[in-house]
């Protein structure tokens, strides 16, 4: 696994399969990444210029919409991840 610092997070994606009639096509079919996955590690912030840490809004487990070409993709054993600055995230799905 990976352990991120700073204010970055590591997403899993959120793979969905969409039907059409009877066949069910699954998102790999469709060229663009998915811009939502769930948040399996987060670092512990950064910093500002005077130096006091700057909490992280979210946390393991959350579900996130994230911009699509913000996160670099990460290969870990039969994983892939995807990994970049809490910046790259758009909110929480509640």
């Amino acid at each position: 696994m990976i352990k991120p610092i700073l204010d970055y997070v590591v997403i899993e994606t959120v793979r969905e399969e969409k039907k059409k009639g009877s066949i069910i096509l699954p998102d790999t079919i469709e060229k663009e990444k998915s811009g939502k996955g769930k948040v399996v590690a987060v670092g512990k912030g950064k910093k500002d210029s005077s130096g006091k840490l700057i909490p992280m809004e979210v946390e393991k487990g959350d579900v996130v919409i994230f911009k699509k070409y913000s996160f670099h993709e990460v290969k870990i054993g039969d994983k892939e991840y995807l990994v970049g600055s809490q910046d790259g995230v758009y909110g929480i799905v509640k």
